[in-house]
C-alpha cells in the first residue's frame, strides 16, 4: 500500500528554507501518527510530495491509514497508488488497463500524466497512448477531456509508474508544531472545541486548560473532548491538560462582586490564571471560543476589558462566526456529541450583566478578592499528560431524578445566588424551602440532616443538575432536582 501525499498550498509557496523545514516537520508528524497503526510504515520526502509506503497493509489497515492521513494538519490531499516498473509506454498502458479497465465500462474518461526525470517520451505521449488503448480495448463510452466520469491519473518518476487508485482530501492547514504552542481554555461546549481544532489545524500544538466548576463528572466530560481532539488531529505531539479548581473564585465573585459585573470579572479571572499557567509552561498565547456578540461578556467593549487582564496574547478563532456555523463544524470534526451534553457554566453567573464594562469599576470589584486568590488557584491546578487520559472512556451517565412536585417530607434547597433568591424568593405550599447557595453546598451539605431527601432548585435547571451530580459523586444519594 502506497500513498503520495501533497502538501497544503500555503506550505508550497513558502521560501525554499521554510518549505523544507515545514515539509520535514510534516514527514515527522506523519511517521509518528502512522507508526501507531504499523511500525513498519515508511515515510520519505520528495520536493513536491511525500511518499508513504506500507507493505503489510490489508483492507482494514488501509482504512486506518487513510483515516489517519485525512486528520493530519498540513496535508492538502493524497493519492492511493500502485507502483509498477516499466520498460516501455506499452507496459504503462497494460498496468493501467488491468487497474481501470472494468471501472470504465459505460463511462467517459481522460488520462492525466505527471512525469519527473529523463525520458524519451513526453507526458502527452503517454496520455495519448494509454488513452487510445483504453478507448479501444474497454467498454468506455469515450474520451472526454473536460469533466469526465473517471480520470486515470498516472505519475511517472524515473523507472517507476504510479497508478492513482483513489484521491482523498486532507485536512489542510499547517504542519503541527510549525507554529508556536497555545493554551486553549476549554469548557467542552461547541465553541471551545471548534476553536481548539482550528488552532491545531493551523499548526499550533494546543494544550488545554479547564476551569472546573462542576465536580469530577464535569471534568471527565471535558477530558473526553480534549483527548478526542488530540487523538484525532494532534497526536503526533504530546500536550498537557490542566484542571483548575475554580469553585473558590466563583464563590468570591458571587459573595463580593456587583451582579452586573460578574461575567466580565469571571472571564478576567480565568485569563489571569490561564496566563500564569501559560508562563509556567512557556506558552506564548491563550485561545478562547468567544464570538463577537454571542453573549453579554463578548461585546467589543467587554472583550477589550477582558483582554487587559493580562499581557498574554489572546486568540479568538471564532470571533466573527455565527453559532450555526460553529455547530456545523463541530458536527464535521466529531465534537458535537460531547458538546450537546455539556452544560455551559458561565451562563448562570449574572442576571443583568453589563454590556459596556468600565475598567475602573471592574478593577474596583476585583480589589474585593481575598489576597493571593489567583496564586492559590494556580498552585492547586492539576496537571495531566494528555496520553494519561486514554482510559477515560465514555463518561458513565449518572441518573439524577427530576421531580415536578415534592413528596411529603421532601426539603427543597434553593441553591441560587443570593441576588436571585432575594429578588424572587421561592415558596411552595406544604413544603419546607431552605436557602443554601450552590457555592456553599460542598462545605455545608454534610451539616444537613442526611435522613431527609433534598430537591435542588435553580431557575434554569443547569446549576441544580450539576450540583446534584457533584453531591452524588461524594456519596450522597438523597438528592434530586426540582423542576416545577
Amino acid at each position: 500500500m502506497k500513498f503520495i501525499v501533497k502538501l497544503h498550498p500555503e506550505v508550497m509557496i513558502k521560501s525554499k528554507s521554510v518549505r523544507i523545514r515545514f515539509s520535514k516537520l510534516l514527514v515527522s508528524n506523519i511517521r509518528n501518527v502512522l507508526r501507531k497503526v504499523d511500525e513498519e510504515t515508511a515515510v520519505s520526502f520528495n520536493w513536491d510530495h511525500i511518499v508513504v509506503n506500507n507493505r503489510n497493509a490489508d483492507e482494514s489497515m488501509r482504512d486506518q491509514l487513510v483515516e489517519r492521513l485525512q486528520s493530519i494538519p498540513g496535508i492538502a490531499h493524497f493519492f492511493e497508488v500502485t507502483q509498477h516498473r516499466y520498460e516501455s509506454i506499452d507496459d504503462i498502458y497494460q498496468h493501467a488497463h488491468a487497474a481501470f479497465g472494468e471501472r470504465l465500462a459505460g463511462k467517459t474518461f481522460c488520462v492525466r500524466v505527471k512525469r519527473s526525470g529523463q525520458h524519451e517520451f513526453s507526458s502527452l505521449d503517454v496520455e495519448k497512448y494509454v488513452g487510445g488503448g483504453l478507448n479501444q480495448h474497454t467498454d468506455a463510452t469515450g474520451v472526454k477531456l473536460k469533466d469526465p466520469d473517471v480520470t486515470v491519473n498516472i505519475q511517472i518518476e524515473g523507472e517507476l509508474a504510479y497508478l492513482v487508485e483513489r484521491r482523498h482530501d486532507g485536512l489542510g492547514g499547517m504542519p503541527l508544531a510549525s507554529q508556536e504552542d497555545v493554551l486553549s481554555l476549554i469548557s467542552g461546549g461547541f465553541d471551545s472545541g471548534v476553536s481548539s481544532f482550528l488552532t491545531i489545524k493551523r499548526g499550533c500544538r494546543t494544550h488545554y486548560c479547564f476551569f472546573n466548576l462542576g465536580g469530577a463528572d464535569h471534568e471527565r466530560g471535558v477530558q473526553e473532548v480534549a483527548y478526542y481532539l488530540w487523538s484525532k488531529f494532534g497526536n503526533s505531539h504530546k500536550v498537557r491538560f490542566l484542571s483548575v479548581p475554580f469553585e473558590q473564585v466563583v464563590e468570591e465573585i458571587l459573595e463580593k462582586v456587583d451582579n452586573g459585573q460578574m461575567g466580565v470579572v469571571l472571564k478576567r479571572m480565568m485569563m489571569k490564571v490561564a496566563a500564569k499557567l501559560a508562563d509556567r509552561y512557556d506558552i506564548p498565547a491563550l485561545v478562547t471560543g468567544e464570538a463577537m456578540g454571542q453573549v453579554s461578556s463578548q461585546t467589543l467593549t467587554n472583550l477589550n476589558v477582558i483582554d487587559r487582564a493580562t499581557e498574554k496574547l489572546i486568540l479568538r478563532p471564532l470571533i466573527n462566526w455565527d453559532k450555526q456555523d460553529i455547530i456545523d463544524l463541530s458536527r464535521k470534526i466529531g465534537t458535537l456529541p460531547y458538546a450537546e451534553v455539556m452544560p455551559e457554566y458561565c451562563g448562570v453567573i449574572s442576571q443583568k450583566p453589563t454590556v459596556k464594562a468600565v475598567m475602573a469599576k471592574i478593577e474596583a470589584e476585583e480589589d474585593k478578592f481575598s489576597e493571593g486568590l489567583v496564586e492559590r488557584v494556580t498552585q492547586e491546578t492539576q496537571y495531566f499528560d494528555i496520553r494519561d487520559l486514554a482510559n477515560i472512556g465514555k463518561t458513565a451517565a449518572v441518573e439524577i431524578d427530576t421531580v415536578p412536585t415534592p413528596d411529603a417530607g421532601d426539603i427543597v434547597l434553593d441553591i441560587r445566588a443570593p441576588e436571585e433568591e432575594e429578588q424572587a424568593p421561592l415558596a411552595i405550599d406544604g413544603t419546607e424551602v431552605k436557602v443554601l447557595p450552590f457555592f456553599k453546598l460542598a462545605s455545608q451539605f454534610n451539616k444537613l440532616d442526611q435522613q431527609q431527601t433534598y430537591l435542588l432548585y435553580c431557575d434554569r435547571g443547569v446549576m441544580s443538575k450539576l450540583q446534584a451530580l457533584y453531591l452524588k459523586e461524594q456519596g450522597h444519594q438523597n438528592v434530586k432536582v426540582y423542576r416545577p
